[in-house]
């Protein structure tokens, strides 16, 4: 019977698949997505417990959200997360490629070595890269059947693939390539109905940023950023959620700030 039920609701409502879904950005982004009416696949990949109340915080809304565990870094995860779409509801309208890491130690570029430079690459671009690869070829198939209207892909990238810090130089590194990715695929599909855009969240107040709180905290009180104030996964989840519902659908290859105008240059 639930299954039926979940296979009666995408029939009328589209499928989002969101990398990272469980907590932070990802999170942010997965319940503004449910709440335009998208069925979720919330990937994770060890925080099995977050994930779990993200499904039960988005059935309570009166939402379908499924789970699934993979390493987005692996060709096996990247396959059993598309199988998972697959095999619940048999379409793709929707992907965000948000799963992403920092840098385990923050230390100075010529300190920096190549375990964590090579970590950075697995997750932060060849994830996200092969990810829409295969993704995209499934969109393609699906809107010449009739399936899908459209297929529309975000690129969670970061205000860090232009900025620059001496301190986790591979981070910087990893968002640029990701950067250049999400303008590559969005050159390639826009002409074949698959809209793809690149978000750069600025300082946004996740667990990934604990370790530079008070730093952070003490350049906003200098002025760091024009609004003056930190973001919230909710400002991302927005943005995405405009990108869903289809208002920006002429705006392909379109790069979006989510940083309170931090990317402003001001004299």
């Amino acid at each position: 019977m639930v299954f039926s039920g979940v296979i009666s609701y995408c029939l009328m409502h589209p499928v989002a698949l969101i990398t990272g879904g469980g907590r932070g950005i990802g999170r942010g982004i997965a319940l503004e997505t449910a709440a335009a009416g998208y069925a979720i696949v919330a990937n994770y990949r060890q925080d099995a417990a977050s994930a779990e109340s993200l499904r039960a915080e988005i059935h309570r809304g009166g939402g379908v959200c499924e789970v699934v565990a993979a390493d987005v870094s692996s060709a096996a995860g990247r396959a059993a997360m598309l199988a998972c779409c697959y095999e619940k509801f048999g379409r793709l309208d929707l992907l965000v490629n948000n799963a992403g890491v920092a840098p385990e130690v923050r230390v100075d570029i010529l300190e920096s070595n190549e375990a964590s430079f090579d970590r950075q690459i697995a997750i932060n671009v060849k994830g996200p890269y092969f990810l829409t690869q295969a993704a995209a070829k499934w969109m393609l198939d699906l809107k010449k059947a009739g399936v899908i209207p459209l297929g529309r892909i975000v690129f969670i990238s970061s205000v860090s693939a232009f900025a620059v810090s001496n301190m986790r130089a591979e981070y910087f590194v990893a968002k640029a390539a990701l950067s250049m990715t999400a303008q590559l695929y969005a050159g390639k599909l826009a002409s074949e109905g698959v809209l793809v855009y690149e978000l750069r969240p600025g300082i946004i107040d996740t667990d990934m940023v604990a370790p530079a709180r008070a730093y952070y905290n003490q350049r906003l009180s200098e002025g760091m950023i024009p609004q003056n104030r930190w973001g919230t996964p909710k400002d991302c989840g927005l943005a995405v959620r405009a990108i869903a519902e289809g208002r920006l659908d002429y705006s392909a290859g379109a790069t979006i700030d989510i940083s309170g105008g931090f990317q402003l240059q001001r004299l």
